[in-house]
């Protein structure tokens, strides 16, 4: 149903450079609670009051889905966190999670806000190194995991020395092993420690409710850990007003959303250590809104059964789809392969095109049937983490799916400005939040300032000072433009910006986008700082270099590093290299590529957890194939190569 609680909508201006909000709708709207000043568990107490919800959150387990009440929710994450304090954790402590992103990863995180514990969630895609160097910097004093396995994989980054003194398994079955944890700690399970929490609240059942009324809103509530692209991660520290707050206005831009059971229903599969994810379940989590934990791997199939109205996800996973409705449609034959080609082509000449019958047409016959890879129902994909191309959002509008593309920073819990559902313009990241300035400095950086901007990095002053500025203004890193009427655009990471030797500089990251949505490319990554021409390295996809090769008449069977150095692939690629490099100013084209046999990965620490390429690790891996591209390039008669 309709929230009768709904958030409006305020308008924003800019007004000497710096974005400002209106305030007035804020003003007129008589006895609804603040979005600020508030504490991350009083989100879940005012929905059990306004917003009850029988199945608040749903998780897969043991081969079938288990939905846990808004009230089961609150009572387990009281008794998990008297229990947390009953065996020696002091408010103020750090916690960290090792955990799946599901629904015990929230009440583990719950838990632990009720306590006035820190939680520090961990990738587990983090290697063993970067665990122990999180543990060692964060002063951890305890740790939360959720097997076996996972305790396991802590082994060696849990030593005599470590500064964690107990370890609490989530899986009850879990027995202690002497060769996994030294005599040093603790091991705890999620039952054990329950257990301690519900004979706490059989002696005064409002003990819960008694820590959350002794937090304040300016507590630390938890240190994420940056997968930066380089150097060592910082520790973000961040309030409980800096997530909710953030997580209240980004939600008060969603017009039409429908909260309470039989609302929306979101399916959330991103990692909840990421700051992107977590933002959004307490958002949901506020409006009482159904949410299912899906993961990866069964991403297709969860779509599928959950029929999810909202659908948080990244870029990367949005270019992946849509490379494979390009492949398929390519690959279709007959009236349907006319049809699906006729329904393509009308979605990228959306600009040309009018939504008339013919539209109609193409909906009923094509873009219906798009819709149902996410589900059928789908409302709102909200898009975040890293710049989406803007051909892929107006290819999905026309389907009828609307992409709400946002834009922040671990640093600004995360969000800063976003796209609304009546207010959308693709190609940029939308209008800041309410209470959000937002500002181009005179360098063309992003600047921004309010109640979402971290407390800091943890135990590292001198670089607090270096982007938090003595005005307030938290210096992104990021490149843009700003519109008369507050639209962000995001040109480039101010760091991924590199000068040729002719004295220009190079943008890659339009390049990079426009390369990655071919089906035939995985990844690109452009380079070419102090030379007098830009590269890429291309990363092919495996399968879609097969077909082409198919279709070349090479044997798709071949090794892979044959087909990357087949003459007829490279001038294949050199097409698409080309018709890329039409977008951007002549002298940041690229000149030469090399079609690389291998990919960009988390596992092989070529990518961030969040997807972003670490360009220094790429750079070091194949700078032999770097070398051998600009070993000519100062000779005098060189002459640009023709792609």
């Amino acid at each position: 149903m309709q929230s009768d609680h709904s958030f409006p909508s305020c308008q924003s201006k800019v007004c000497g450079g710096i974005i400002l909000v209106d305030r007035i709708n804020i003003a007129k709207n008589v006895g609804r609670e603040s979005w600020l000043g508030r504490t991350l568990p009083s989100l879940i107490f005012h929905t059990r009051a306004v917003f009850p919800n029988d199945s608040a959150f749903i998780g897969w387990e043991k081969g079938s889905w288990k939905s846990f009440s808004t009230d089961q929710f609150i009572d387990l994450s009281e008794e998990f966190a008297l229990g947390l304090l009953q065996i020696g954790l002091q408010p103020g402590d750090r916690v960290a999670l090792y955990l799946e992103s599901d629904v015990y990863f929230c009440l583990s995180d719950m838990a632990c806000l009720i306590a006035g514990l820190v939680d520090v969630p961990i990738y587990l895609t983090n290697s063993p190194e970067t665990i122990r160097y999180v543990l060692d910097h964060a002063d951890a004093h305890a740790i939360i995991t959720s097997d076996s396995t996972k305790l396991e994989e802590l082994k060696t980054a849990l030593g005599e020395d470590s500064s964690v003194r107990r370890v609490i398994v989530l899986d009850s079955d879990a027995k202690r092993d002497a060769e996994l944890l030294p005599n040093s700690i603790q091991q705890f399970t999620f039952d054990d420690v329950c257990g301690l929490g519900k004979a706490k609240l059989g002696q005064n059942a409002e003990l819960g409710r008694d820590l959350c009324d002794k937090l304040d809103p300016s507590d630390l509530a938890t240190i994420i850990y940056t997968s930066g692209t380089t150097g060592a991660p910082k520790g973000v520290m961040l309030t409980h007003e800096n997530i909710s707050s953030n997580a209240l206005m980004a939600y008060a831009g969603m017009d039409g959303y429908r909260s309470g059971a039989g609302g929306e229903i979101m399916l959330s599969f991103l990692p909840l250590t990421h700051v992107f994810a977590r933002t959004l379940y307490y958002g949901a989590l506020a409006h009482g809104t159904s949410i299912y934990f899906s993961h990866p791997d069964r991403l297709v199939e969860d779509l599928a059964f959950v029929k999810p109205t909202i659908l948080p996800t990244v870029p990367r996973i949005l270019e992946k789809v849509y490379a494979r409705i390009i492949a398929r449609t390519g690959a279709m034959s007959g009236v349907g392969g006319k049809i699906a080609k006729w329904g393509l082509s009308r979605a990228q000449s959306s600009g040309k095109t009018k939504k008339g019958l013919f539209h109609k047409t193409a909906d009923q016959l094509v873009f219906k049937k798009w819709r149902a890879i996410l589900g059928g129902h789908i409302r709102f994909v909200i898009s975040g983490g890293a710049a989406l191309n803007a051909e892929i959002a107006s290819v999905f509008e026309q389907a009828g799916i609307a992409i709400l593309q946002g834009y922040g920073l671990t640093e600004t819990s995360p969000v800063i400005t976003f796209n609304r559902p009546n207010a959308n313009r693709l190609g940029t990241v939308g209008q800041p939040l309410e209470f959000v300035e937002l500002k181009i400095a005179e360098d063309g950086e992003i600047i921004t300032r309010g109640p979402h901007i971290m407390a800091g990095y943890f135990r590292d002053e001198q670089k607090t000072k270096e982007v938090i500025d003595k005005d307030g203004w938290f210096h992104t890193g990021d490149i843009g433009q700003l519109s008369e009427d507050g639209y962000l655009t995001i040109t480039d990471r101010k760091k991924d910006l590199f000068k040729l030797s002719t004295g220009k500089y190079v943008t890659p990251q339009p390049l990079e986008n426009a390369l990655a949505i071919e089906p035939l490319i995985d990844q690109a990554v452009v380079i070419g700082e102090g030379h007098k021409f830009a590269s890429a390295l291309i990363f092919p996809n495996p399968e879609h270099l097969r077909l082409l090769a198919k279709s070349l008449r090479i044997p798709s069977d071949a090794d892979f590093n044959v087909l990357v150095s087949n003459e007829l692939v490279i001038g294949a690629v050199g097409k698409l290299v080309a018709r890329c490099n039409q977008d951007v100013p002549h002298w940041s084209t690229i000149k030469r590529f090399r079609i690389i046999p291998g990919e960009l990965t988390v596992e092989n620490e070529l990518l961030t957890p969040t997807l972003k390429v670490k360009r220094a690790s790429v750079k070091k891996l194949y700078s032999d194939i770097i070398l051998e591209i600009y070993q000519d390039e100062n000779v005098d008669d060189l002459k640009e190569e023709k792609l």
